[in-house]
């Protein structure tokens, strides 16, 4: 009897330890601009908690011509952002958001280069959570690098080959368009292709900057 119950409860520890590694994923992406590698971008989802972690730097003979870092520390239920820590440096200018659910809304503080923001939204927000294939059916986002909430579109367009992991696969794609500021019109407006699997797995993502260079994330 006691044999039996230290089997059961054995099985179930295990049962439990797999529905927990079930529940953990990781995306991590090799960072290019044109054709050279200029860092990485990592998101680890565990239990409706996402870590997101980017450095990337642009070297330019003997001299750093752009460093950027951002790191993010969400918590999600139902598919909506309920908490936000993000810290972010590009060059000399500095970031933070944090946000949370308050009475049925959701709550930004943030400080951009000094300046400080306050802001109440719907009680239901996505990020430019690429990961979460809900994404694809939104109209508006949050970007965590700065609070903007920005109108969004995406446009299905089939299928296309892409060199997945050193092998060529069909992939879905689709493609991101929208403002890129909520206070400056006159920036560069949002354009990103996005590329999925059939089982709408995020295998990474392609932009143009307003230099007319090539940003790209390929999947490791």
């Amino acid at each position: 009897m006691q044999l039996a119950k230290v089997i059961f409860l054995s099985s179930l520890y295990l049962l439990n330890s797999n529905l927990v590694q079930a529940e953990t994923k990781d995306w991590l992406f090799d960072v290019f601009l044109d054709n050279n590698i200029i860092g990485f971008h990592s998101f680890k989802l565990s239990n409706n908690h996402l870590l997101s972690d980017a450095k990337f730097k642009v070297d330019f003979l003997f001299f750093t011509a752009y460093e950027y870092q951002h790191s993010s520390n969400e918590y999600w239920k139902n598919d909506c952002l309920i908490s936000l820590d993000a810290l972010t440096k590009e060059d000399k200018s500095l970031s933070k958001v944090n946000a949370h659910i308050d009475s049925n809304n959701f709550v930004i503080h943030g400080n951009v280069d000094n300046n400080e923001i306050i802001k109440t939204l719907p009680d239901c927000v996505m990020t430019f959570a690429y990961w979460n294939p809900k994404l694809l059916t939104q109209t508006k986002l949050l970007n965590p690098q700065n609070g903007d909430y920005l109108d969004v579109n995406f446009t299905y367009e089939g299928y296309q080959k892409l060199d997945v992991k050193g092998e060529s696969k069909p992939v879905k794609v689709y493609h991101l368009k929208g403002n890129s500021s909520e206070t400056l019109p006159e920036k560069p407006k949002i354009d990103i292709v996005l590329w999925y699997d059939k089982n709408n797995d995020w295998l990474g993502l392609r932009s143009i900057t307003p230099e007319g260079k090539i940003i790209s994330y390929k999947r490791r």
